[in-house]
């Protein structure tokens, strides 16, 4: 075991971790608000500009563009220059843009912007788990990074009241509310900058001296003293030599060697398969609704219930990483998502959706709980930012696709068609976890990557 490993394992959940869980935190909340608002806007801006169903379409799916190229660029970024930097300039990026798509005067300009602040969101969304589940022990490490992605749900619920009592308040309320998402970030963007480096990254580029200074700050915070350090794994890391930037080739090499490359398919498949059903469901829903004969105030009514599901979905899941493992909570919910699926598919009166919509919350967002978290320990440390960043981008060619499949798709397959795919591919990613998942829990990070990453 590593000089920062064998530290970090013996740490206890302090108030060091706290702070990083409320900043990590935030950032998924502001995330999360700033996407999902992008529903409860759609049918506003599709009146507004004339837009086609499929001109929608692209709007619902261009943020997730942006999102591709963010995340795939935070993975190599991160494990290149290190997860923090590549953390705060994503921040500042979301930010600008999606403050300035509140000034758009034409589809094709709010278009450009939404792609622009994807790309930030991205980069966001896609390095701060990886980046924060290194400085938690094992013990903790599975309710940590799933009640971190909690904060989603906050996010996309406070989008939700946003959408209800601000977009329909006046002809003007969807440049309010992007407004009121983008103007926060600046407080969370100065509060950040006093975060370290992770030491684990560090120790992975040989960078030992900066590492330990950084283990040495951490446990002066702690209100306990913490086992005192192995000296000779010391003394060898203080002889470690800077092993310099490695190159893009080395990085993706890293993914499919061995063992690993059963592992990243698994990872590619599961995100494809969960990110393409939540991202149909989510982006869509307000206007499905709608489409089914309820009124505005009565759809976004219904999508704020639906929403608030997201919460218990979340934290339930964050206490079963531990109880059940990664794997088996990942399991459990998207099993769930495939029956409540196939419940909306089958929904016919009001109440009915409603039911099936917010089990289809619940079950979707506890997944992801699980997601992030496992996502986060299933790559060795000099590659778990790219192996985190590109299966996120992965999952986003799903997101892409899911909201232009819906506006060309939902004409000819209807409401129940829409979820009956859902169901199908909610039911391909619960076989590839199944068949091709490792178990990681109760495991430190650098034993799973010793077990995964051998030939």
């Amino acid at each position: 075991m590593s000089f920062v490993s064998s530290r970090t394992e013996s740490w206890p959940y302090a108030r060091y971790h706290r702070r990083l869980f409320l900043i990590g935190g935030l950032g998924y909340a502001f995330d999360a608000m700033d996407t999902a608002v992008l529903a409860f806007i759609l049918p506003v801006l599709r009146s507004l500009w004339s837009l086609s169903s499929a001109q929608t379409g692209v709007l619902g799916s261009v943020a997730y563009i942006g999102f591709f190229f963010g995340a795939l660029g935070a993975g190599l970024l991160g494990d290149v220059f290190g997860r923090r930097r590549v953390m705060m300039y994503a921040l500042a990026i979301y930010a600008a843009a999606s403050l300035a798509s509140a000034w758009s005067t034409s589809w094709s300009m709010f278009l450009v912007l939404r792609i622009i602040a994807g790309i930030g969101t991205g980069a966001e969304s896609a390095i701060i788990a990886p980046y924060l589940a290194e400085f938690v022990a094992k013990r903790y490490r599975g309710t940590f990074v799933g009640a971190l992605t909690g904060f989603f749900s906050f996010g996309f619920v406070a989008a939700a009241a946003l959408g209800y009592f601000v977009v329909r308040s006046s002809a003007e309320g969807w440049r309010v509310v992007l407004i009121i998402t983008a103007l926060p970030v600046g407080m969370l963007l100065w509060w950040r900058r006093s975060l370290d480096e992770s030491p684990r990254w560090l120790e992975s580029r040989g960078r030992h001296a900066e590492a330990r200074a950084i283990i040495a700050k951490i446990e002066s915070t702690f209100d306990q003293r913490t086992p005192s350090s192995d000296t000779a794994a010391e003394a060898a890391a203080a002889s470690g030599k800077d092993l310099g930037r490695p190159s893009l080739k080395v990085l993706l090499q890293g993914l499919w060697h061995g063992r690993q490359a059963r592992v990243t398919t698994m990872a590619w498949l599961m995100w494809l398969s969960l990110t393409f059903s939540y991202y149909l469901f989510f982006t869509w829903i307000p206007g499905l609704l709608m489409q089914k004969g309820m009124g505005i105030t009565q759809s976004f009514g219904y999508s704020f219930i639906i929403y608030l599901a997201q919460i218990p979905g979340y934290f339930s899941a964050a206490l079963l990483n531990e109880k059940i493992g990664r794997k088996g909570t990942i399991v459990l919910y998207m099993t769930m998502g495939t029956a409540f699926a196939l419940a909306m598919a089958f929904a016919h009166d009001h109440q009915a959706i409603l039911l099936a919509g917010a089990c289809l919350s619940f079950a979707m967002n506890g997944a992801y709980a699980g997601v992030y978290a496992y996502t986060a320990e299933i790559f060795p440390t000099a590659i778990r930012a790219i192996g985190a960043g590109s299966s996120s981008a992965v999952g986003r060619i799903g997101a892409i696709s899911a909201p232009l499949l819906v506006g060309l798709l939902y004409p000819v397959l209807g409401f129940g068609g829409v979820f009956a795919m859902t169901t199908v591919v909610l039911a391909a990613g619960v076989c590839a976890v199944i068949l091709l998942g490792p178990q990681t829990t109760g495991l430190s990070l650098e034993a799973i990557a010793a077990e995964e990453g051998s030939p």
